[in-house]
């Protein structure tokens, strides 16, 4: 199973990158096996220092703004408990890693890691139709130079219609952040 939520990882210089990134998971959370670009800073940052936090979200502003690597500012964090790293101190669950094996023969690296600390920040409020819609969004906005933009357009205008029903202030914010994005044409 894919599981969406916020990576964060070091880059050489020992600043910290924030990426969302859907790992494969099983129940157990153990192990997960990261699938990033190999042209992505977390492919780069984990190549080069082996650890990192998965994070477990609600916030889709947060995730929408990180796909495109539009932060305004860096979300507030404090280190991690075993690993040389960072935690957003508003996600909900927080799994600490070590990489244990990268395979780099394709365009996306599958890279196994291993949970070393887990820990529980605060409840997770979950995820109503408008936050899904946003997470689409937010991978279809990634996607623009893959897809047709009248493709994309047209998904957009039925997640809009969900966000707009299902949304609150959070989801329409981020929504209207990558419809802006897509409707600009910066991909």
């Amino acid at each position: 199973m894919i599981l969406e939520g916020i990576v964060t990882t070091l880059t050489p210089m020992g600043e910290v990158n924030v990426a969302p990134m859907g790992p494969l998971v099983d129940a157990e959370m153990q192990r997960l096996v990261l699938r990033p670009f190999q042209t992505s800073h977390t492919y780069r940052n984990l190549c080069h220092h082996g650890e990192g936090v998965f994070h477990v979200t609600d916030d889709v502003l947060l995730m929408a703004r990180a796909a495109l690597e539009r932060l305004v500012e860096m979300p507030p964090m404090f280190p991690a408990q075993t690993i040389h790293g960072w935690v957003l101190q508003d996600a909900c669950r927080a799994y600490e890693f070590r990489v244990v094996g990268i395979d780099d023969r394709a365009e996306r690296a599958n890279i196994d890691v291993e949970v070393v600390y887990y820990g529980v920040l605060r409840d997770f409020f979950g995820f109503n139709r408008a936050k899904h819609a946003v997470i689409e969004a937010a991978i279809l906005a990634t996607r623009t130079h893959l897809l047709p933009i009248a493709e994309v357009q047209a998904e957009f205008r039925k997640l809009g219609t969900i966000v707009e029903k299902t949304g609150g202030d959070q989801e329409k914010e981020a929504f209207a952040f990558l419809r802006d994005y897509v409707s600009r044409g910066k991909h």
